[in-house]
């Protein structure tokens, strides 16, 4: 940081160092990161991450919130075409979206795997991490319904399950060299979406 760069305050200081701690789950796991660690990363003052979230917990929760914003831009399924305009147009923007996590953001998709397996052993991060991701489900809902669903609940699940499956295995997983392009990522979801509709 530019000694002539005053330091961020307020909202911007607590998202620099929530990209800071998510850059880190992602880099070296749930072991690197610490405050200090985050300080570092995100060129503050040592104490600066203390300061905004005292605890693990809340630098976990401040992580966990952060990344459902920056999800939420990735996926962006508010922008989601309307359904009337048909299922290959739906089709395509979620397959783009998917393949977004796949790619240009591979670090954010780390972390959240980070931090879900962390949230298995603290019930306190599980609500959290659960309380963000039921708005992306809610949302997914209401698009299923639009598309014509007759058990929007179960094709919601089998939509983040697919997904979930795919990214894991293609960042993580035995899959993790051979990253699939957006034309096999649009194949996959349609026969999934035209098997779940019907159509």
């Amino acid at each position: 940081m530019s000694a002539r760069t005053a330091p961020p305050t307020g909202a911007a200081r607590a998202g620099l160092v929530a990209d800071a701690a998510l850059a880190l789950l992602a880099e070296r796991g749930m072991r690197g990161l610490t405050h200090r660690a985050v300080d570092e990363a995100a060129g503050l003052p040592q104490g600066s991450t203390s300061n905004l979230a005292r605890t693990r917990q809340a630098l976990l929760e401040l992580a966990v919130r952060r990344l459902a914003e920056r999800e939420a831009r990735v996926l962006a399924l508010h922008e989601m075409p309307d359904p009337r305009a048909g299922l290959d147009a739906l089709v395509d923007a979620l397959a783009l979206a998917t393949h977004r996590a796949l790619t240009r953001n591979r670090e954010l998709t780390l972390a959240r795997y980070e931090l879900a397996l962390e949230a298995t052993r603290r019930p306190e991060l599980r609500a959290c991490f659960d309380a963000t991701g039921a708005r992306f489900r809610e949302q997914l809902g209401t698009l299923v319904t639009a598309m014509g669903s007759a058990d929007p609940a179960r094709h919601v699940l089998s939509l983040v399950a697919w997904a979930d499956g795919l990214m894991f295995s293609c960042v993580a997983g035995s899959f993790s060299a051979e990253v699939p392009g957006p034309d096999e990522v649009r194949a996959g979801l349609r026969e999934l979406i035209v098997g779940m509709l019907g159509r």
